[in-house]
């Protein structure tokens, strides 16, 4: 091996151990000198020690860097437990810091700088905020754990499981998708149940909405809806922040005609962006009569965190629509793209636009595949309306439709406008 790359590796395994290091002896910098057990110094040799070790391995083969490991993991072992005993603290993390940043220096002296840098900052994080864990730990219910653990195993267990592929000849019926429109309605509703409980009732609705309107406008729209009805959310709040997902889901759809049809960008982005801006105009008035008027009654309380019979009645109305979309896109077929795109946008906006946009001079012209992705748009809108006042109650709904209808208009007119000249 190269000189100039074995001391990369060796210099990548000596940062390894020294940033671990600056955070154990940073906690122990009250210490009298000499009372010091593992800081800086310790761990930055700790670090080279397995940078050497796997540069080792690579000469000799793995029996090399089984007898350095040994020789480092037992009396650092001993070491620890004496450590331990003496301070009458029974905690282990020093000992498994210790062997991580060992087998992250031998990891960067294999070559995998990347990923020991990556791990040696997610150790410091984990050791540094030591005290902020354990409060947050103090501070979890059962319900909020329940709820997360839930979220993970759907996610990362039943997702993987589904089949992938369409089960009916219309290929309407995918699990895996279903099952991932799902998870988008149970992550926005535990996303506001979060919010609410870290950020307080005003604030939280928006740090949420903010976060779910990336993901899936609808999905947080239906939620804030539920928690208006619940008495969790100021109505008018709620309607600001779903307005603002309004905006977003306008501009969301621009970025991707930019990315799969540039072209058709300049006769969609006038429309789109009356309307996101009417949309922001919306919400900042909702916002400022909500924030200076009178405080809305809201319970002490966000609720659950994941309401699971919420979520699965509003999944199934979902997935019921995406179905039929799909059937009817089977049936219509390119001809009645536009159709198409006033059913597929009930639900879902980004796909539409996607297909319309490949489209674009190839099968359609640039002014069908616009209109496309703009029905789409205002059936999102309308949708997503109907099912606020049918979730929500009116303190919601009627605030919200407003601030859709303004978008509508705001960006019909442009539309319009645009077609007369």
């Amino acid at each position: 091996m190269d000189f100039p790359l074995v001391m990369e590796r060796l210099t990548v395994a000596l940062a390894v151990g020294f940033l671990v290091g600056v955070e154990r002896g940073w906690k122990q910098r009250g210490e009298a000198e000499g009372s010091r057990v593992a800081g800086l110094r310790t761990y930055t040799l700790i670090g080279l020690l397995g940078g050497i070790s796997g540069l080792l391995a690579e000469a000799y083969g793995g029996a090399a860097f089984v007898g350095a490991l040994i020789a480092f993991a037992l009396p650092w072992t001993v070491f620890k437990a004496t450590d331990i005993w003496r301070e009458d603290d029974v905690s282990v993390t020093g000992l498994v810091a210790g062997l991580a940043v060992f087998a992250l220096g031998a990891l960067a002296a294999a070559g995998h700088l990347a990923v020991a840098a990556a791990s040696a900052i997610a150790i410091t994080l984990i050791l540094a905020f030591k005290g902020v864990t354990h409060t947050w730990l103090r501070q979890l219910s059962w319900s909020e754990l329940r709820a997360g653990l839930l979220l993970l195993a759907a996610t990362l267990i039943a997702l993987p499981l589904l089949p992938g592929e369409p089960l009916d000849p219309w290929g309407a019926f995918n699990p895996r998708e279903l099952w991932l429109l799902t998870l988008l309605l149970a992550a926005a509703s535990f996303a506001g149940y979060a919010g609410l409980r870290v950020f307080g009732p005003r604030h939280g609705l928006f740090v949420a909405g903010l976060a779910g309107a990336l993901v899936s406008s609808t999905a947080m729209t239906l939620d804030m809806a539920r928690r208006t009805a619940r008495g969790e959310a100021g109505g008018r709040l709620a309607a600001s922040v779903a307005a603002i997902g309004n905006a977003v889901m306008m501009a969301r759809v621009v970025v991707l005609l930019a990315i799969v049809s540039p072209g058709a960008v300049p006769l969609a982005l006038p429309p789109l962006a009356a309307g996101t801006l009417a949309s922001l105009v919306a919400a900042f008035l909702l916002a400022r009569n909500a924030l200076l008027g009178p405080a809305e009654t809201l319970k002490a309380e966000p609720g659950r965190p994941l309401d699971l019979g919420f979520v699965a009645r509003i999944a199934l109305v979902l997935v019921t629509i995406v179905v039929l979309a799909r059937i009817a896109a089977h049936f219509w077929g390119e001809e009645g793209l536009i159709g198409f795109a006033a059913i597929a946008g009930l639900v879902d906006v980004d796909a539409i636009t996607l297909a319309a946009g490949r489209m674009i001079g190839a099968e359609v012209a640039a002014a069908t595949g616009v209109l496309a992705a703009l029905v789409a748009v205002a059936a999102d809108t309308v949708s997503k309306a109907g099912l606020g006042a049918v979730f929500g109650r009116g303190a919601f709904a009627l605030p919200y439709g407003l601030a859709s209808l303004a978008a509508l208009v705001a960006g019909g007119l442009v539309y319009a406008g645009m077609r007369l000249l």
